[in-house]
C-alpha cells in the first residue's frame, strides 16, 4: 500500500510515473473523485514529488478527469503541481492513434517539467497509423473455457453477432458491435461478467478474448509473462487497469528529447 510506504524508502529518481485510480473520476464509475478513498491516491502522489524533488513527473488517468466536477478536480491537480515548481503539458491520447494498437482508449497524459527549457522544448508524440487489425492479435486457437456456446444469452449472440472483423460487448440486455472496428478500452471489471466482456467471432464460434489476446491490445509482446497461478479474472483485471505501453514508450522517448539524454 503506497499509503504504507516512507519515502526515505526508496532511491533518489529522476522521474516518478504514476497512474492513480481512474475508478474514481471515470464516467462508468460514481464520479466521486477526491471524495473516494482511491481519489486521494494523488495526494500520496504529492507526498512522494515533495520529498523527493523528481526532475520529470508522468502521471496518467482517464479522459473525464479533465471534466470531473466541472473542470474542478482538474484544476486542484495542475496547481498542486505548478505550486511544487514544475511546468505542465498535457494532452489526451487514444492508443488507436499513438499506438497502432486498435483499442479505442482514451487516456489523459499530464507531463510536468522541474525545468522551464525542458518543458520548452517537449512535445507530445505524433499519431501513428493504424495498420494493425483486431484479427491480427487474436489466436487461431484458445480454449474451450473462453467460448459461450454454453451460456443462455447464446442464441441471443448468435443472432446479432455476424461480422468477424469486429469486437462486440454484451451489454446486459443486448448486444453491441464496435462499429469503428477498434477493441473497446478494456476495463478493470472486464472478464467478471456484465457488459464489459469484450467478444469476438473466430473461425469456431463466439468467444471472449484471452488474457494474453488483452494483453496484446495494451501493446504487451508476447514474451511478457502472464502468471499461470494467477485467476484468469486477475489477471483481466490488471491488464485492464495497465497502460498502452507504446503510448507510454513514445512520450518517455519525447521526455528524453526535452532533457537532452
Amino acid at each position: 500500500d503506497l499509503r504504507d510506504l516512507q519515502t526515505n524508502e526508496v532511491e533518489k529518481i529522476d522521474i516518478l510515473t504514476g497512474g492513480f485510480p481512474c475508478q474514481a473520476f471515470s464516467v462508468a464509475g460514481y464520479r466521486k473523485g477526491f471524495e473516494d478513498d482511491r481519489g486521494n491516491v494523488f495526494f500520496e502522489i504529492l507526498r512522494f514529488i515533495d520529498d523527493l524533488k523528481p526532475k520529470v513527473v508522468l502521471l496518467e488517468n482517464v479522459k473525464n478527469l479533465q471534466g470531473h466536477d466541472k473542470g474542478r478536480t482538474f484544476s486542484i491537480i495542475i496547481k498542486e503541481l505548478e505550486n511544487r515548481g514544475y511546468f505542465i503539458s498535457y494532452k489526451v491520447l487514444n492508443s488507436a492513434q499513438y499506438a497502432n494498437i486498435p483499442q479505442n482508449r482514451e487516456r489523459i497524459y499530464i507531463v510536468g517539467f522541474q525545468d522551464k527549457e525542458s518543458y520548452d522544448k517537449f512535445n507530445f508524440p505524433k499519431p501513428k497509423k493504424l495498420t494493425k487489425t483486431i484479427n491480427d492479435l487474436l489466436d487461431d486457437e484458445v480454449e474451450e473455457k473462453f467460448y459461450y456456446s454454453k451460456s443462455k444469452y447464446y442464441s441471443l449472440l448468435k443472432e446479432e453477432m455476424i461480422n468477424k472483423d469486429t469486437v462486440y460487448q454484451w451489454r446486459r440486455k443486448y448486444v453491441r458491435e464496435n462499429k469503428s472496428k477498434l477493441c473497446p478500452t478494456l476495463t478493470a471489471n472486464m472478464g467478471t461478467g456484465g457488459h464489459n466482456v469484450p467478444l469476438v467471432i473466430d473461425k469456431k464460434d463466439i468467444r471472449k478474448l484471452t488474457p494474453r489476446e488483452c494483453a496484446r491490445f495494451q501493446g504487451y509482446n508476447d514474451d511478457f509473462i502472464l502468471c499461470d497461478s494467477l485467476a484468469t479474472s486477475h489477471l483481466y483485471k490488471q491488464i485492464g487497469n495497465s497502460v498502452t505501453v507504446p503510448v507510454i514508450e513514445a512520450i518517455a522517448k519525447e521526455i528524453k528529447k526535452a532533457l537532452n539524454v
